[in-house]
């Protein structure tokens, strides 16, 4: 969907944001003009933002991401909580949100097991349906909500969590009732609502191979029918030692070999204890409260969050070598206090699973992400010796000059390690985009001094 620009033309961008006037206000580099040319980055917004009640973690939005995801608003108890009866005002103004900000919209979800009113497979009497009748209720579900959004939503999480761990078809009420081409089905209703959207199968712990080789042969099955299926999405609800980078690589390069793009749907990293269950994203699941769950109630100890930093760095360089086939890589949450994993599959934890803390400010794992994204175009390094206690730090650029910029976050003063470095440009000037009249006086000034 989006095409890549060549190293050189990235790095130009990213030196162009890095470069100004001392004097100038400063600027903290933004994911999404970090990886701009990679694949989008988004997240997703619950109500709170939708409505604009979270403004702090609007600003976020708007600064950080190019796509965004709704948490909750698109599934079936909220846009269609009674028969013949849709509620479309926070949808609504979730689009709305996301083609005033020219992001990447996404629509989560239409076929789930989860969050169905009961109404949807009983009749009047509380008794199960029959399979026509169910067919018919999704077809009428699917091209009424994709239908209103058709154009301005670009793609949609089909079907969602079809499959169990061991890779077999879940045996949900959509299977009981309809069978397994329930699957076919939703995606045929859906290309018939909007035949220009991205369709997408969505699910979980793909990363583990017995899941991993069910899905595989999902999609094989479903493009052997001619089933009109572009991308597969891992959610990537991940902890700080799963998945590896080996299976994160594996997982990826499985579904290129399909001829699908992938989508990094959901992500987040889980630094709490383990609960004792295999890692899952069911929400079904919910496990009993006690203190040794729970050990980070005051703040994240920094050796946890730099641990978490270096798990997203093995992440982010896997999608990076992948980034021919990943399109989206999307955050499940804005910040570490609203994000779902405070309560899953624990009730009331302290969790830490995102980007940004519980005042709004970036974490060790956002610098980190920035990073990788600068040295995955051989950046040069940062000057040694810089004052550690400054506000600017300074750089060496391909022409020998040097450039200083400022920082306002603090993390971006912790360590050297922390640092963006600036791409080599193989020696060519680089171009910037955007220049302060401060700057624009420094060049006219030597322009005249070399006449």
């Amino acid at each position: 969907m989006f095409s890549k620009s060549s190293d050189c033309a990235r790095s130009a961008v990213l030196l162009g944001l890095i470069l100004g006037c001392t004097a100038a206000a400063s600027y903290e580099p933004t994911l999404k003009d970090a990886y701009k040319g990679d694949f989008v980055i988004g997240a997703a917004m619950d109500a709170g933002d939708i409505t604009g009640q979270n403004q702090r973690d609007d600003a976020i939005i708007e600064t950080q991401f190019n796509s965004i995801s709704p948490e909750n608003v698109l599934k079936w108890e909220i846009v269609h909580p009674q028969p013949g009866s849709y509620n479309f005002d926070l949808a609504d103004k979730y689009v709305a949100f996301g083609l005033e900000q020219h992001m990447w919209i996404h629509g989560h979800t239409l076929v789930w097991h989860n969050q169905v009113p009961a109404w949807v497979f009983r009749d009047d009497k509380g008794n199960l349906v029959d399979r026509d009748t169910l067919l018919a209720r999704m077809h009428d579900h699917i091209l009424t909500v994709v239908g209103r959004y058709k154009g301005k939503i670009q793609s949609w999480d089909v079907v969602n969590e079809a499959l169990n761990e061991d890779g077999t078809l879940r045996q949900s009420l959509w299977y009981k009732i309809i069978g397994p081409d329930y699957i076919e089905k939703a995606f045929a209703y859906a290309h018939e609502a909007d035949s220009q959207a991205q369709l997408v199968y969505n699910d979980y712990n793909l990363e583990n191979e017995p899941k991993r080789s069910g899905a595989i042969a999902l999609i094989k099955k479903l493009k052997a029918e001619g089933i009109p299926i572009g991308c597969v999405g891992l959610q990537g609800h991940e902890s700080l030692t799963w998945p590896t980078p080996e299976q994160e690589d594996a997982t990826i390069a499985g579904f290129a070999a399909l001829g699908v793009k992938v989508a990094i749907s959901e992500l987040d990293v889980d630094v709490l204890p383990s609960s004792g269950t295999q890692p899952t994203a069911d929400v079904s699941v919910h496990i009993q409260q006690n203190a040794a769950l729970n050990p980070y109630v005051n703040g994240l100890p920094d050796s946890v969050a730099q641990q978490q930093a270096a798990h997203y760095v093995d992440l982010f360089r896997v999608f990076l070598k992948h980034r021919d086939t990943v399109e989206r890589v999307t955050f499940w949450g804005v910040t570490d206090a609203t994000s779902w994993r405070n309560d899953f599959p624990v009730r009331g934890r302290t969790n830490y699973p995102l980007l940004f803390d519980r005042s709004e400010q970036p974490k060790p794992a956002f610098d980190a992400i920035i990073r990788v994204a600068a040295e995955a175009s051989q950046r040069l390094r940062p000057l040694t010796g810089w004052d550690r206690g400054s506000p600017f730090v300074r750089y060496q650029i391909p022409n020998n000059r040097i450039a200083q910029r400022q920082v306002r976050s603090p993390v971006f003063r912790r360590r050297e390690s922390n640092l963006l470095a600036i791409p080599a440009l193989n020696g060519k000037k680089p171009h910037v985009a955007k220049r302060d009249q401060c700057t624009e006086a420094k060049n006219r000034k030597s322009n005249r001094d070399h006449q």
